[in-house]
């Protein structure tokens, strides 16, 4: 099996729900770090619940802060057709994207339990996966979307974003 080259780049065109959803988590992730560090440690439990809504949207295709976003009128790239007024993550296979959700979630519950258990340093990566959230969202270019892709996890997003080697990104 040959192993997929190149830049993985989401859209930039436009704010959809799931551009925006990445945006949202990451300034709360940023939030509730910077105020587990200076103010008062519980506040690594806003961490926590934003992972294990991640986790449950790549499980289940339910997202909260989607369906608010639907309502404000906010367009879905991945949503499930045919599901009346509510946002659902498609989740007939693991592409990349939902793959990212699963990630990122376990991911930050584990830092914030370390953070919590091990030492307030750990802050440093929920930091982390909230600063690359929001450049994610900003840029539609992610460490983790490029590492899944490398692996062999296919975008549905925008597979046309790939490049390798050229100067801009195509958009579907």
């Amino acid at each position: 099996m040959t192993l997929p080259k190149g830049v993985y780049v989401v859209p930039t065109d436009r704010w959809y729900i799931e551009r925006t959803v990445w945006l949202i988590a990451g300034l709360v992730l940023l939030g509730c770090t910077v105020l587990a560090v200076l103010v008062d440690p519980l506040w690594i439990f806003g961490v926590i619940a934003t992972g294990l809504v991640s986790i449950n949207v790549a499980l289940t295709g339910f997202c909260p802060i989607g369906n608010v976003l639907k309502l404000f009128g906010f367009k879905p790239a991945l949503g499930q057709p045919n599901r009346g007024s509510l946002y659902f993550l498609q989740t007939d296979s693991w592409y990349l994207e939902r793959r990212i959700y699963v990630t990122v979630g376990i991911n930050i519950i584990l830092g914030s339990i370390l953070f919590l258990t091990v030492s307030p340093w750990w802050g440093l990566f929920t930091g982390f996966v909230g600063t690359a959230m929001v450049w994610f969202a900003a840029t539609g270019l992610c460490i983790l979307a490029n590492v899944l892709y490398w692996i062999g996890a296919e975008p549905r997003l925008n597979p046309g974003a790939l490049r390798a080697g050229s100067a801009g990104a195509k958009h579907a």
